[in-house]
């Protein structure tokens, strides 16, 4: 048997020439500077917190209660909207009052998001508790983006405080609450709740806010109960 030496697998392997080599090194060289150059400027996230802030209701709706709405003004729905916030709270920040011209952040405290959405469900739980009945039914609180329009109710407003007052070591919390009817009737209170003597470190800060905005979130609730 004759073989044929111009078969492709039969040819020998060619070694590839030094000038070949020394431009694949060049190109390797490159390609890996390249590299380390944007390593050093690209960032491909930051450090995460060791933990997140944020609002923990103390007045929970009862496990099982149902809701409806209609039929009666005591059994509409009732729509709890995102509230307005000044700039400094419009972050995931806790605001430091410094002084009536300069606004600081608390190192190291970090909301798990926006204080405006979680006061509102803070707000919408409270309700729940305060409008349970012992038949356990209650009316519908919608605290979500879901179906606003289906309610009969609405509180809308401004938390123009969530923060800590550096020169009286105290935290304050401010809700200018809106209540609207169906008709288009509207009523509006401020609320307010401040602690005093709040260690200027993340733990305590965010423990006194919390009690804080459920005092407002309670007092709120109660006027709207008041006036069903």
């Amino acid at each position: 048997m004759h073989t044929n030496p111009s078969h492709p697998s039969r040819r020998p392997m060619r070694s590839a020439s030094p000038r070949r080599w020394a431009r694949f090194e060049r190109n390797a060289i490159g390609l890996a500077a390249m590299c380390a150059g944007l390593a050093g400027c690209v960032s491909l996230g930051a450090e995460a917190p060791e933990s997140l802030l944020t609002l923990t209701p103390t007045a929970s709706a009862p496990v099982g209660m149902s809701a409806a709405s209609g039929g009666t003004a005591q059994a509409g729905a009732i729509a709890v909207l995102t509230p307005e916030t000044p700039a400094k709270l419009d972050v995931l920040r806790v605001p430091v009052n410094v002084s009536p011209t300069k606004i600081a952040y608390v190192q190291e405290a970090i909301w798990v998001e926006k204080p405006a959405r979680l006061f509102r469900r803070l707000l919408g739980e409270t309700l729940r508790a305060r409008l349970a009945s012992d038949d356990g039914t209650a009316p519908l609180v919608l605290d979500n983006d879901d179906t606003p329009l289906l309610a009969d109710e609405f509180i809308r407003g401004t938390l123009s405080e969530l923060s800590y007052d550096a020169p009286t070591s105290s935290v304050v919390v401010r809700f200018d609450a809106v209540r609207s009817d169906a008709q288009g009737t509207a009523t509006t209170r401020r609320f307010e709740a401040r602690e005093e003597g709040v260690l200027a470190e993340p733990g305590a800060i965010s423990a006194a806010i919390n009690r804080a905005a459920n005092s407002v979130a309670g007092d709120v609730a109660d006027w709207v109960v008041a006036g069903r």
